[in-house]
């Protein structure tokens, strides 16, 4: 007797003939059918989606920045005259630089009566602060005006993301021009270190950072009003990361196979109970006609 390789076969053909199509079973297809093309478009949609995931550990994630940390800034000063307006830089290591003038710039505002800042400039991995002050001014101005906007301070890399929503600049159009004039401002930042690394692995080192704020007159040792404008750093141990990741390809296929399986399973089940209803019903109704 020839070997018949067809008895390998688990999927049986029943003969057309020995089926039956009903109306419940036909709704059942069709809403089976409806129901998997949802299911399939929502998971594809999500397929193809680019996830964004976070997290957070303890350690210096830009152990290649030599321990510093890239500043920007752009203030507004309306009413204090660009030679008057320098940057100071301290921290724990025993910076103090005063009159900071590389990679910035003072551009001026209200006819030469006010002046904007902006400038790149570079900070230790430790505590410490920079200030926007007439500290650096060849002639100290009697009542210097440091009512002011800031337009921009960041930290780091800037993020071209749109799906990330973090306070990468909590300060960006902090308004202070209805402040006291004679006034010095202390914004005290805590820095939180933030990678972001893509699919393909390229990592961006930024800073998020909190802020809180207070207003004060300051008075030097020999009773003169010296206002400035304080941004008083440190740095925060836990670093934040966000990687984008993509459901793998086989976890997809899986999906899409127990979606086909399950409804085209549940609706079998479903279809077979009400289509046994029906014949003991139309059994019962003959039964009593007789």
């Amino acid at each position: 007797m020839p070997f018949d390789f067809r008895r390998f076969d688990i999927y049986r053909k029943v003969p057309k003939d020995l089926t039956q199509p009903t109306y419940t079973g036909a709704i059942i297809s069709v809403c089976c059918c409806l129901f998997i093309l949802f299911l399939f478009l929502s998971e594809l949609t999500g397929f193809i989606t680019t996830e964004v995931v976070n997290e957070l550990y303890v350690d210096d994630p830009d152990k290649n920045s030599g321990g510093k940390i890239d500043v920007t800034l752009n203030i507004s000063l309306p009413n204090l005259h660009c030679e008057l307006v320098g940057l100071d830089i301290q921290d724990e290591m025993g910076r103090h630089e005063v009159g900071h003038i590389d990679n910035s710039m003072k551009i001026p505002l209200n006819n030469g009566a006010g002046c904007r800042f902006e400038g790149q400039f570079s900070i230790n991995k430790v505590p410490g602060n920079f200030h926007v002050s007439t500290h650096s001014a060849t002639a100290q101005p009697q009542n210097p005006d440091m009512t002011h906007v800031i337009h921009k301070l960041s930290f780091g890399d800037t993020l071209q993301v749109q799906n990330v929503q973090g306070a990468f600049n909590a300060l960006g159009g902090a308004d202070r021009l209805n402040s006291n004039p004679l006034a010095s401002h202390d914004y005290i930042l805590k820095i939180v270190p933030t990678v972001y690394e893509d699919k393909s692995s390229k990592q961006w080192y930024s800073y998020q950072y909190t802020v809180a704020n207070k207003e004060y007159v300051a008075y030097s040792h020999t009773g003169r009003i010296i206002p400035a404008i304080w941004f008083r750093y440190d740095l925060s141990p836990i670093t934040v990361k966000y990687t984008e990741r993509r459901q793998p390809l086989y976890r997809f296929i899986t999906t899409i196979c127990a979606i086909i399986g399950g409804t085209f399973t549940v609706a079998g089940i479903l279809d077979s109970c009400i289509f046994t209803a029906s014949e003991a019903w139309k059994k019962t109704q003959l039964g009593k006609m007789h």
